[in-house]
Formats: C-alpha cells, structure tokens, sequence
C-alpha cells in the first residue's frame, strides 16, 4: 500500500490551565499512583451503606446494617439508633467485622428491640462522613380480630355494606372477598369492592342471602394472608301484595355510599398511582361518569371495577387539579367532587461537590434542593450542626457557605441535608485545602498509532494544587504545538484531528504550577487506514447450496501480524473453528457457507481489522427456496356445484409465489390419489372449486416459485357433495363403418367422479341427414353401440345424453358420422406414363368421383413390374412392386427402375374398405443406363514384364455394351504413384487382354468398367507384382478386388502405350544392384512366397463356387439409380474408386449429365410417398433382380 506524506502545522504556543485530573460530587479520591509516591491524608468517605429502610421479613435468616468508608488514616466507625449513641461491639448477639462499619442482625426470632432508626458516621483525624439514616422496621403478623359479627338483615332493595376493616401490614395490601369454598363473590355493577376493602351492594336482591360472606387480607411483601370471621347476609322480600312498597323499592334515585359529603382532598407523591372512587345506591344501578374540571382526563387514565374507579397511574404534577364523579340513572345524578395535589419529595437543584482547592483561595459549597412541600435544608461539618462548630473565616449566605483564606486546617467533610414530609436527602462534600506539585499519572513513553485522515488522542494525566498549566510540543521543539488540527482538553490529553503523515514524530507533554512543573514523552506513529477494497455483494442462494462471499482489504505493512479479517452476520461475530463439522470456512478472504439454510439468510458484515481502525463492508445474502405450505385452510360458501377455499400463503423464500395448486382427493374411487383441480395466480389467497355430485372430497394447497414446487398443505376436512344429475355427456364420440351396412358408434364414459350419482346410463339418438326422419333413441349402460341395417356411406346425426337417478344431464351436442364403408366401384382412367430417366418415370391418372368411392378417400395406389430386359428379348415377369399416395392426388412419380427395360404398370384407388379395382395396364419402356460392375476381374499370369488379365461381362448391362475401360498404374506401397495408362476396348466380346511392357518386380493397380453408349459404370479393381525371371506365374481372383488404394480417375481413352523407364522409374527397381547375386536370391525368395500366397487365397475363394455376401454385394451393384442427381437418397462408394495421387481424369465415355437430374422431390411431386402402412417408398425394390447398393453418379466430374 503506498503511503502519501504532507508537512505538518508549523508549531506554535498553547497554555492549557488543567485542574485535578478527576471530578466527583460525593468524595475526592487521590489516584494510587499520587500515593505511591507522596503520603497524602483523604478525608473519610462514605462507600457503602443500606438501604433507607430494610424490613425484617421472617423468613430471611439475619439483616445487615451496612457502613463501608475509606480515608487516609483509616475512618472509625460509630452507629447512632433513634439519636442515641449505639456500639454493635456492646452486644453479643451481632455478627461484626474488623476495620468496618458493618453489622448483621441475625433472625433469633427476637427483632423487635432492634427495630429503630440508625445512622452510621465514619472519622479520621482531618473529619467525619455521615451516612443516611436507615430504618429497621420488623412487622408484626396481622391478624383480623376475634369478634362475634351479627348477621346483616336488609329489605330487599336497599343497600348495604359488608366491613374488612382490614389489619395493619407491611404494604402492598391486597383485599379479596370470598366465600368459606373459595370461590370468589361475583361483582358487577351492583356489587363491588372498594379501595378501603368493604364490600359495596347498591341494592339488595333475594341471591344476595347467604351465611359466608369472607374477607381475605393479603400482604404479599410478608406471604401472608389472613381471613376475617365469616358473616351473614339475610335479604328480606318485600311484601309482593302491596303495590305501594313494590313501587317505592323499584324506582330510588341515585346516592353514593362511598365518598361520603360533597368534597374530598386527596395528596399523593408523584408517580404513586391516583386512585378516585365513587360507589353508588339505586334502583336502577346508577352508572358513574369522570370529568376533570376545565381539563380532558389524561391519556393515560382508566376506568376500572365497572366504571367506579379511574386510576392514573404514575401521577405528575400535571395531574393535580380538581376531579367529578357523577352517579346517574333515570331518576336523578348524586356527585363528588376531588382536590387533587400532587407533592413530591426533595430533589436536589445544586449537589453540594467534593473540592481540592489550594491554600488561600475563597472555597464556595453550594446545597440547594426542590419538593413539595418546599424541602428543610440542614448544614452539618464532620457531622456536628454548622452553629457547634464555628469558624472565623466561615459565613453562611441563603444556600451557600464560603471559606475565605482556606487554611490546610479547614479541610472537613461538609453534609448538606435536604427534608420534607415525603423523604429526605443527604449528601458529603470532602473540602480539601493543600498545595501540591504536579505529578503526571500517565506513563512515561507511551506510544500512540493513528490512521491517516482518522483522530487521535494522547493522554496527559495530572493531579496538582493549585491546578497545573499543561503544554505540548513536538520533537524537541521550544514552541507547543498549535493550530485547528490541535486541542489540549481540560484533563491535559492532546487530540490531532485529521493525522496527516507529518505527525509522525515525539511529543512533550509539561506541566507547571506554583509548586514545580514535570514532564513526559509520547511518540506518534501515522499508519495507512484499512480499506475494504474488493467488498462482498448482496446474492441470491439456492437452499442447500454453498455461497461465496468475497473480502478483500488493504492495510498498513506494519500490521501483518495483528490484521484480522473478521466476519458478521446480523451483527454477532461468526465463529471460525474449521472442523469437520464447521459449515463456515474461510479461503483466502473468501468466506464459504456450506449446506446454505433458512437461517444462513442475512446480513453479512466484513470486518477489516487493525489495533488502531477498522472499515466493513456488508452484504445482505437472500436464500431462496421452494414456498412454504399454506396454513389455515377453510372452506366456505358451500353450494351444490362449488365451495370456496381460502388459505394464508406460507413464506416464499424470496422467490415470488407464481401460482398456487389445488389438489382434492375422493374416497370412494381412488382413496389416497391426489389430483389436481385448479391452478390460481400466486398473488391469490382463494379460489372457487367446481365439484362433482356425491363426492367427499378432501383438499390441500401447494405453492410454486422459481425454485419449484413446495410441500403441500395439511388437508381440510371432508367434505360431501349432494346427489345431482350428470353435469355433461359423454366426449370423444368416434363413428366408424366397418361392413357395408353398419355403423359403430364409440365414446368415452363419464369417469366415476363424474357420474354424480348412481344408475347411470346414455340416451343414443341418430338419425339420417340427408334426409327427413324422427330420431331413433336406445338407452344403454355400456360406451359403445352398433346400428345395423344402414344404407351404405350415408351420413347420420348422432346425440349421446347422460342420465342418472337424479335425472337427466344437460342437452346433447350433435356430431355427424358415416354409415360402414364398401370397397370403390371404380378405376382411375386416363393412366399416362412420362419417361423422366433410365430409373423415373411419372405417372399421371383422371380421379375416380366421389360417388364411386362407396367410403372415405384413402388414396391412389400405383402397381407396376418388370416384363423384360430389352437386351433380351425373353419375358420374364418381375416381382409386383406397389407405391402409395395419400390424399386426393392424380399423379406419382416412380422411382428405382431398371434401366434399357419394358414395364407394366396399372393406378387403384382404396378407402377405408379396401382397394377399389384397376386400371387397364399401360406398357412403357426404359432408356439405357450405364452397366454394372463386372462380376469377375482377376490376374490370370504374371510375367516379367506383362501381366494377362480376365473378366467376366456385367450382369445386368443396362442397355448395348460398347466395351470396356481399362486403366492401370505403378503404385509400389509408396506415396509416388505412377500416371494412369488407360486401355480402350472396344469390342464387347472381349473378356481377355495382356497388358505388356512392364517394369520387373513391380506392383501394379488394374482398373475394369463396362461401357455403354451412355457412359462406363462402376469401377472394379486387382492388384499385382511383376516378377523378377520370365517364369510364369499363375494368378486368379474372384469378384472385384478389396484393396485400400483408391481408384483413379478417368482418362482419354487411347492406344495402349508402352511406358518408357522416365516414366516409371519413379517406383521401378532399377539396374545397378539389380545383376547382384544376393539381391537376385533375395527376390526369387519373394517371388516364391507370393505365389504361395497367391495360389492358397484362390483355392479358399473357389472353394465350392460360392462367394462371401460381400462379394454378391460387389459383383452385384445396384445400376437402377445411377441416373438420380448425387443428392437423391444415398450415396455409396467404395474404396477402389477413390482416385490416386496423380492420376489424370478421363473425359471420355462420361455419364451423360443430363439423364440424372430428378431428385427424390419428383418421385412424390414435393409431397412424401408412404405405403398403406405409413412408411416411405421402397417396394420398389423388392424384386428377385434387387440390387443392395446404388451408385449415384452425376457430374461429368466425377469418377467413372
């Protein structure tokens, strides 16, 4: 990281007056480090003390009367008790410590004469603390008192009150009236308790007489409650036979029982809980209205018990004022009206604060306290009233005291008391008077680490008196440092805002008083800040997935070994510990989360860490999972055909809800199979289900998100539709004729669910359309049926209605269909064939009438055989072959003809029955072709230098042969080849010829076709080797040769040339080692193996005269589609015509270019040809003459 320097502030003077380096309103503590080096005597201070009140419950086992305090020498300790001098040490029954104040009162069961009020004073020599007066308070048991109580009697509706009069107790009180079951007296407007504890009856009525009426005290601070003796009411009827007293007891104005008189002033403290009651007599119960005079009640106030008490809880000032109830009912109103004050206990306005001030200066103590009433303010020094104690130079004015000249001699513990009637407040001030020099606390050559542009703060910790002057400096400078990067604060400490580089150095914190001066170092040392500086992004994560948070940070080179890189998420430090069972780990500022979970999700925070800065970064990591399952479903707006189902979508996962599934399952078909019913749009939270009749069903709810599918809901309850008639028919209806005089009628059932209800069946009607008849109706419970007897291929209307025992379904839509199918009555005409090649011809036909098909067009099929081969005049009739054309079509193009051959071919058309009759025969002709490959070709004797060769004419020559092409080359195994020398024969019944002039020893390639006089077919193959003596050398081979070398190219035709040694002396042995003996030996030896080979491969290939179905393939080529263009159907080549390096190309005897330039488009017209069974043309080569090749020549280019 590269650090950038800038010059530091030109220093310059600053004087900072710095008083004692601490502050406190109780005591003044003299740091250790002062006492370690200077005896310094402290005034006592109180550091430990009780509560103001501590109750002796009876379960504690003892109480501890606390008093710590520290001073210089060490305090002694003194206890008053009710204003009397009280020594614990006196009485043997206390628990006390050495060098403390503190005692403990065990529980012996006799506390009562310790209760009382004490004080605890702690004294040295320069004066005495005091701490606040504590009460020990022991409770007695409350007890109700053991009386006799009479029997209450009143009239039936007049009020009356039953007395707690409840027993004195450690508060909170708690009052409850119950019977002597426990049961508690039901209150209502009529009855109720009050805040005294009586029990309040408006009116009386007859259920109001019972004999155990009880009163329970409870005081909860102690666990006690106590019972009051059992009392009886006995209610009166009135006499029912005097309508005057029914009349005078039902109608009673309103009276309250409870406050008593117009006016009541109540005091409280403030934040004690205001509490104004008003219970009232009548007939009707009269109801109780609050109003706060001139003023709204407070927000805060509530009605309870009925409207009979409002309660402000926390009461402040604001809410003193007066209050009115009023008790109404029809008759008449009765009010009350409450003065409200809220006091308060004292508070202080100006503490009275612990001092250390030098000698002869002017002291000031200062106590002043607020409350309601207005507090008692009481001075005290070293504990003893101010007026047993003067002083010279000590004057009182209103609320303040002033030493004038302060002497070492006035240092005292100065107590300011502060009383009214609601409590007391006390506080000591320690007034120190003495000279000190300055002694700095903070240590000697502290160094300090700062971040560029960041703050920095180097302490300078000094107690002195009178107050020190502090100044600071930097390296060794006389000026102090200064400027508005620069602050001295109060307690010395120096703060630089804004660090630059050039702060970089020592500094020299002085300090100077009237006593002396001292000094320390400090050095400062400005780092580069820590900066994030490739921060994490905010992802999106699969569940169960790991996620890759990045972090990388910047920082300065002097921190390598205290740099953290630290990791958060949602502000709580994830914990790294790399074990097995870890899914956090961190990779090279890369934090990993393995198995990512729901409460992976968050944010995440990167904490780049230094001892003197820090930066982060955060990112906030989404996990997204399938929805949760929706919860809540119900089901409402229940209807014959439909409920409607709402549910609260679950939590999506961050991955909006696109829609919701609703499945049903039903129990009588497939119980436990859930399907699917309805989809909604996932920001919808119900949905209206169509049901089926006579269906329980049950329901459930899944949701989908990006992510997928979730669980699904819990299911509802079953739910049972009503019985009802179908609500649709059958679908799918299917109308076939399969005989002449029948029709079939098939349709899909209604499913089980859909049937509604039980006996179901189907309504058929049909009648004819053509022409006019009633409908001819049968009821059947099966999904088929057959009508008989029809007219043939008519069409008929057809309804199919559902019925059950509910009724009938709704009405039926009308399909038409055909009566049964008979075969077509008549043959296309008009049959005309067009020659397009040597192997396509199209066909063309008049379309068979509509009439005449008896059924639905199926299409037209086109039959044709072979009569004979016209280079031979015998018959010979070939293997049918047949082409389908789909549709209403009136012409096809038939392909895979043999060529130079006379065919016969006849058109039909088929419906649905069958094949109609066909046409009259028409005859046609095929043009020549070029002719197969020759069956035979192999090397009959091998000589020096000639080579006889053999053959057999093709097959199937495909019109008039003309002769043969022979072509040959030096090959030698090597990459040099020799050129082609071609050999033109021209005479047809030639199947012999010697090839002569040729190199001794020598390999050589042969190449036969046979020619007609459109071109020369395909190419076959042998190889040999001359040999080295002009012994012969019989060779023989069957079918064409299978050798790697590539056929060559055609070449002009032309005389057999002899090859001249330039010419083939690139692969020729030549003379020079040729007349050696051992080269001589070693060829005769090479000689001798090859016709040993040679003879063992003729005998094993004519062994029996059979050829290996390979072989068949190669003698017997497929010439029929030699005429198609190169890109018609496939395209076969075989090794042998792949033309050599160096070969030259023939141009003569080429296939003519134009007799292949139909491609398989024509064969159907750019539509597809198929068989009845759907598949693509190929019967036309199923013939005995069927060829297993094709070979597809085009071009004049191309390879003859």
């Amino acid at each position: 990281m590269r650090l950038q320097r800038s010059s530091g502030l030109p220093a310059t003077l600053i004087v900072v007056t710095c008083f004692c380096a601490f502050h406190a309103t109780t005591a003044i503590d003299i740091p250790l480090e002062v006492l370690g080096h200077v005896n310094i005597e402290q005034l006592p201070t109180i550091t430990a003390q009780s509560p103001s009140s501590i109750i002796a419950f009876p379960f504690e086992e003892s109480f501890s009367m606390t008093c710590e305090a520290k001073g210089n020498p060490e305090p002694e300790f003194r206890w008053t008790k009710n204003g009397q001098e009280f020594d614990p040490f006196q009485d043997p029954r206390l628990m006390k410590e050495e060098n403390s104040g503190t005692f403990v009162i065990p529980n012996n069961g006799n506390l009562t004469e310790y209760q009382g009020t004490y004080r605890c004073s702690a004294s040295n020599k320069l004066g005495t603390a005091i701490s606040k007066e504590i009460e020990f308070i022991v409770p007695n048991v409350p007890k109700f008192p053991k009386e006799t109580l009479d029997p209450v009697v009143v009239e039936e509706g007049q009020p009356f009150t039953l007395k707690c009069d409840p027993p004195q107790g450690v508060p909170p009180l708690q009052i409850y009236w119950m019977t002597i079951n426990l049961q508690h007296i039901e209150q209502d407007e009529r009855v109720s308790t009050g805040l005294n504890g009586d029990l309040y009856f408006s009116h009386a009525v007859e259920k109001d007489s019972r004999r155990d009426y009880c009163c329970f005290a409870a005081f909860p601070t102690i666990r006690t409650i106590v019972q009051k003796n059992a009392m009886s009411v006995i209610v009166k009827a009135r006499d029912k036979d005097s309508p005057e007293s029914a009349n005078a007891i039902l109608e009673r104005k309103p009276s309250l029982m409870t406050p008593s008189g117009a006016r009541s002033e109540i005091q409280l403290v403030k934040g004690e809980d205001l509490k104004l009651e008003c219970i009232a007599q009548g007939i009707p119960t009269p109801e109780v209205e609050w109003v706060k005079m001139g003023h709204q009640l407070p927000e805060k106030a509530t009605k309870e018990n009925h409207g009979k008490l409002l309660n402000i809880p926390g009461a402040e000032q604001g809410d003193s004022g007066k209050y009115m109830c009023k008790a109404k009912n029809p008759l008449g109103e009765d009010v009350h009206y409450f003065t409200v004050t809220v006091e308060e206990p004292p508070e202080w306005l100006s503490e009275p604060e612990s001092q250390l001030s030098m000698i002869g200066s002017d002291v000031l103590v200062k106590c002043s306290a607020s409350g309601t009433p207005e507090p008692t303010t009481t001075w005290r020094v070293n504990g003893v009233p101010l007026q047993e104690s003067p002083a010279a130079n000590r004057r009182v004015f209103d609320d303040t005291i002033i030493l004038h000249n302060a002497k070492a001699s006035d240092s005292a513990v100065y107590q300011c008391e502060a009383s009214n009637r609601h409590g007391t407040l006390l506080s000591n001030a320690n007034i120190m008077i003495m000279n000190l020099q300055p002694m700095i606390l903070t240590k000697e050559g502290e160094d300090y680490s700062a971040v560029e542009g960041k703050g920095v703060m180097m302490h300078c910790k000094v107690f002195s008196s009178p107050p020190s002057t502090i100044t600071w400096s930097k390296d060794n400078s006389s000026e102090s440092v200064e400027g508005p990067r620069f602050t001295v604060h109060d307690n010395g400490s120096l703060e630089i805002y804004s660090v630059e580089k050039g702060d970089t150095g020592q500094y020299m914190c002085l300090a100077k008083n009237t006593e002396g001066s001292s000094a320390i170092d400090a050095t400062l040392y400005v780092k580069d800040p820590t900066r994030i500086a490739v921060a994490p992004e905010g992802q999106q994560i699969l569940i169960g997935t790991t996620a890759q948070l990045s972090c990388l940070a910047e920082y300065d080179e002097s921190f390598s070994n205290d740099f953290e890189l630290l990791w958060e998420k949602d502000d709580m430090e994830i914990a790294l510990n790399f074990t097995e069972n870890s899914r956090y780990f961190l990779d090279d500022g890369v934090l990993h989360i393995i198995n990512v979970s729901h409460r992976d999700q968050g944010v995440y925070t990167c904490v780049a860490k230094t001892p003197v800065d820090q930066d982060t970064a955060s990112a906030l990591l989404m996990v997204l999972d399938v929805p949760d399952a929706p919860q809540s479903l119900v089901l409402s707006d229940h209807n014959r055909k439909s409920v409607k189902l709402k549910w609260i979508p679950g939590d999506d996962h961050n991955s909006s809800t696109t829609e919701f599934i609703i499945e049903y399952e039903e129990s009588k078909w497939e119980p436990g199979n859930w399907k699917e019913l309805l989809r909604v749009p996932g920001n919808h939270n119900s949905a209206v289900l169509k049901l089926h009749g006579h269906v329980d069903y049950r329901f459930r709810v899944y949701g989908v998100n990006a992510v997928g599918a979730g669980p699904p809901s819990e299911s509802t309850e079953t739910y049972t539709t009503p019985l009802r008639a179908p609500d649709k028919n059958p679908e799918n209806i299917k109308i076939e004729g399969h005989l002449p005089h029948e029709m079939n009628i098939n349709w899909e059932p209604l499913r089980p669910i859909e049937q509604n209800g039980p006996g179901l069946e189907y309504k058929l009607s049909y009648r004819r359309q053509d022409v006019e008849e009633d409908w001819k109706e049968h009821t059947v419970k099966r999904h088929s049926f057959v009508v008989r007897n029809t007219p043939t291929f008519v069409p008929y209307e057809i309804k199919i209605q559902a019925k059950n025992h509910q009724g009938w379904g709704p009405e039926p839509t009308i399909v038409t269909g055909y009566s049964g199918e008979d075969f077509p009555s008549a043959a296309p005409f008009d049959v005309a064939v067009e020659v397009r090649n040597s192997s396509v011809v199209r066909v063309t036909w008049t379309r068979v009438h509509r009439d005449k098909m008896n059924g639905h067009l199926g299409g037209y099929r086109i039959n044709w055989w072979r009569l004979r081969s016209l280079v031979d005049s015998k018959k010979s009739h070939g293997d049918k072959h047949t082409l389908t054309i789909p549709g209403d079509r009136n012409h096809g193009t038939v392909p895979g003809l043999t060529p130079f051959s006379e065919y016969s071919l006849i058109v039909m058309t088929f419906n649905g029955r069958g094949n109609g009759p066909g046409s009259h025969p028409v005859n046609f002709k095929t043009p020549e072709g070029v002719p197969e490959k020759n069956p035979v070709f192999r090397v009959t004797e091998v000589q020096r230098h000639s080579v006889s060769l053999a053959w057999a004419p093709p097959l199937e020559p495909n019109g008039i042969l003309t002769g043969y092409l022979l072509e040959y080359q030096l090959i030698n195994d090597t990459e040099e080849v020799g050129p082609v020398q071609t050999v033109d024969i021209s005479n047809p019944d030639t199947t012999k010829w010697v090839l002569r002039g040729l190199e001794p020893v020598s390999k050589y390639k042969f190449y036969l076709r046979s020619c007609t006089s459109v071109g020369c077919g395909p190419v076959v193959s042998e190889e040999c080797t001359t040999i080295l003596e002009t012994t012969s050398i019989l060779a023989s081979t069957v079918g064409p040769s299978k050798s790697a070398s590539p056929s060559p190219p055609s070449t002009p035709k032309s005389q057999v040339t002899k090859p001249t040694r330039s010419t083939i002396g690139l692969a020729s042995i030549h003379g020079g080692i040729s007349t050696q003996g051992w080269f001589i030996g070693l060829m005769c030896a090479i000689a001798l193996l090859t016709l040993i080979v040679l003879v063992a491969c003729f005998v094993n290939r004519n062994k029996g005269g059979k050829y290996s179905v390979k072989e068949k393939e190669d003698l017997h080529p497929d010439v029929e589609s030699q005429g198609m263009n190169d890109d018609t159907f496939c395209e076969y080549s075989d090794n042998d015509e792949k033309p050599l390096k160096g070969s030259q190309h023939s141009l003569s005897r080429e296939i003519k270019a134009g007799d292949s330039g139909d491609s398989l488009v024509d064969y159907g017209d750019e539509d597809g040809q198929f068989n009845e069974d759907g598949s693509f043309i190929g019967e036309y080569a199923g013939r005995k003459e069927k060829r297993a090749s094709a070979e597809i020549k085009g071009s004049a280019q191309t390879p003859a």
